[in-house]
């Protein structure tokens, strides 16, 4: 009797264990874990790359979108960050995009034409004045409308960041009317627009990888550049190059962007966290490229740089012939250029 008591005991523990231990059944999470857990228990390491330096503060926006993702997902998705191109430069990084091999990258406005025509719009020379121009723009059904096409490559945009507006530089000369462009030879991205401005201008542009640019300009191999006041600031580019003019040619936007054969892999609230920060960090870096232009801009000074304004409308119409030129490529350019100025 008593060792059938002994037994009937041991079974109950057993049978207890083994509950316990969720060994009794699907748990319905990869990795066993509670199925009301976040990402239903999973665990996820994004890898997203970009080209600027880790001073810059696109990096440091993506730093803070890092540490709130793993905070707010309690750890179930990592988010690591490779700056500097350090997975390779920006086609690259979008050719990898495009195969799924790579998570997300930040994404130039200039590279992300080439698989959404329509945001190439927004690199049209002197469109907007300013940046709450811009933004009513893009967050508007027209900034949806602009990057529709990424879905037939494999690729989703969470939100748009930041780049800027964009000024220029050269070692040669003072730059203060569409003269002064001629002859210079200007590294610009692998951006179609951006060369058609600087050749309308008079000027031969040419591209380069962004790692390249400080060693070719210190080396002469360019005469000059064109970026945001951010970039020029965070690679240090007053040390070789000496003049800078407030041109504002033209914006460009950096953004999100996922590819699709990561981003499926994700549970509705992992997509819905990411979605979520990548706005909010979006906006974060929004704020400190503007807020910070005029410090920025009084630090080159104090370096060295001589700082000049051209007149924006004697460059504007300088380039008129870039507006002909897009209208005659795409059909639906010149209607779209009237809906976002009428927006603005």
């Amino acid at each position: 009797m008593k060792k059938k008591l002994l037994a009937l005991l041991m079974m109950a523990v057993l049978t207890f264990a083994l509950a316990a231990c969720g060994g009794g059944g699907d748990s319905g999470a990869a990795d066993g874990g509670d199925s009301d857990a976040f990402a239903g228990g999973q665990t996820f390491t994004i890898k997203i790359g970009h080209s600027d330096t880790t001073t810059n503060l696109i990096n440091v926006s993506l730093e803070n979108f890092a540490k709130y993702v793993e905070e707010q997902s309690g750890g179930a998705v990592k988010v690591d960050i490779y700056a500097a191109e350090q997975l390779g430069s920006n086609a690259e990084m979008a050719e990898m995009l495009e195969m799924g091999s790579l998570d997300a990258m930040m994404m130039p406005q200039g590279q992300e034409a080439s698989f959404a025509p329509k945001i190439n719009t927004l690199g049209l020379p002197f469109l907007f004045p300013d940046y709450d121009s811009v933004y009513k723009v893009l967050d508007s059904e027209i900034g949806d409308e602009l990057v529709a096409d990424l879905e037939s490559h494999n690729m989703i945009q969470l939100a748009y960041w930041e780049n800027g507006l964009r000024q220029t530089t050269n070692s040669k000369r003072a730059i203060n009317s569409s003269a002064d462009f001629k002859g210079l030879k200007i590294r610009t991205p692998e951006d179609a627009m951006t060369m058609a401005i600087f050749e309308a201008l008079g000027a031969s542009p040419s591209p380069l990888a962004f790692s390249e640019l400080y060693l070719a300009l210190q080396q002469g191999t360019f005469d000059g550049q064109e970026n945001p006041i951010s970039n020029i600031h965070a690679n240090n580019f007053q040390d070789v190059q000496k003049y800078l003019a407030m041109t504002n040619h033209k914006y460009e936007c950096k953004n999100m962007i996922f590819s699709l054969t990561s981003w499926n892999k994700y549970p509705e609230d992992v997509q819905n966290l990411l979605k979520e920060a990548a706005k909010t960090y979006g906006d974060e870096h929004r704020k400190a490229i503007v807020d910070s232009q005029e410090t920025m801009l009084k630090d080159l000074e104090e370096a060295g740089m001589e700082v000049t304004y051209p007149d924006v409308e004697e460059l504007k119409a300088a380039t008129a012939s870039v507006y002909d030129d897009f209208y005659a490529q795409n059909d639906w350019a010149e209607d779209l250029v009237k809906r976002i100025q009428a927006a603005e």
